[in-house]
């Protein structure tokens, strides 16, 4: 019997990577909505960037959110997208990635969103160390609402809601996550370092696991001179640079001198380096790639039918149903 082979000439090959290599344009979606001069659109561009590099397929990419300035991203990726309700993007997610552990999910949440009506879901999510990409866009401020005080707000914030002044130091995002049993990816980053920003964001989704990448971004409408001493004074950034974490180029260094070998693997430092705010530290704080993703321990190899889904559903009901009773006979 003769064996049928084909074979692809080097035209074919050249014609088909073409086909197959996509540009920002194909993720773009909509006019962005968001202030001029708004972090969140430069957080977009990384995001849309990282798509092209790793040619993610927009019909295998999920970008999940809340309520706030920052939710509004899904609306401008040309991917699939759920705009959940407030707090609750951690828990559709996990959902998502459960159920279609085969999809590249996203997550983008804000201050408020996340670390004040979801700050339940952020904890355990951080525990459970699903295979997701969380980005949070921390502005110091709910800007949406116009402008109440939210808990990374600096104390002495005047608002809306603290017109005297916020009472509370503000809570520290990276502290929190790094005392989080599980913990196996956090970051920070700002949004006027373009270079930095997209590096991050891009080893938070080649992590297997649950990567924590806090965002400080300018808010130019409530909080437009917030953080000016830190933009306009590069000594008060320490860039982390590691063979395991990112690389600084010699132009970025010319500008920001201030720079740290920190080793991702070293915790210990690493909730040293979160304490501080001044200088911001600003790359990987750490990173365990050995902690289990929850839905490998969990996944349930089985292909899920519809039928059976609804004799699931249906068991689930049988439960709760009250059946009428009969003058001597039974179902």
């Amino acid at each position: 019997m003769m064996e049928m082979t084909h074979t692809i000439s080097s035209n074919d090959c050249l014609m088909q990577l073409f086909e197959e290599r996509r540009e920002i344009e194909d993720y773009q979606k909509g006019v962005p909505r968001w202030c001029t001069g708004c972090g969140d659109n430069a957080i977009l561009t990384a995001v849309q960037r990282l798509c092209r590099d790793e040619g993610l397929l927009p019909e295998k990419t999920v970008f999940v959110s809340g309520i706030g300035c920052s939710s509004r991203l899904p609306h401008y990726m040309n991917t699939y997208g759920f705009h959940g309700i407030h707090g609750r993007a951690l828990p559709v997610a996990e959902g998502v990635k459960m159920a279609r552990p085969d999809l590249t999910v996203f997550v983008n949440t804000g201050d408020g969103d996340c670390c004040s009506i979801g700050a339940a879901h952020w904890i355990h999510a951080v525990r459970y160390n699903m295979d997701l990409t969380m980005m949070l866009h921390d502005n110091q401020i709910y800007g949406l609402t116009k402008m109440q005080a939210s808990p990374t707000s600096p104390i002495g914030t005047k608002s809306n809601t603290t017109p005297r002044g916020s009472y509370l130091e503000a809570l520290n995002p990276l502290t929190v996550t790094l005392g989080i049993s599980n913990v196996s990816f956090v970051a920070q980053v700002v949004d006027w370092i373009p270079e930095v920003l997209y590096q991050v964001i891009a080893a938070a989704y080649r992590h297997k696991g649950f990567s924590f990448v806090r965002i400080i971004q300018r808010c130019p409408e409530w909080m437009p001179k917030l953080m000016d001493p830190w933009l306009h004074d590069p000594d008060r950034v320490l860039l982390l640079h590691h063979e395991d974490g990112i690389e600084i180029s010699s132009s970025l260094a010319r500008t920001y001198t201030r720079m740290e070998e920190h080793d991702p693997r070293n915790m210990n430092r690493a909730r040293e380096i979160a304490s501080e705010y001044d200088p911001i530290p600003v790359g990987i704080l750490y990173r365990n790639p050995d902690v289990a993703c929850y839905e490998d321990l969990r996944h349930d190899p089985r292909l899920r039918t519809n039928s059976m889904v609804q004799s699931g559903i249906e068991a689930e009901f049988d439960k709760f149903t009250v059946w009428p009773e009969t003058d001597g006979l039974t179902r």
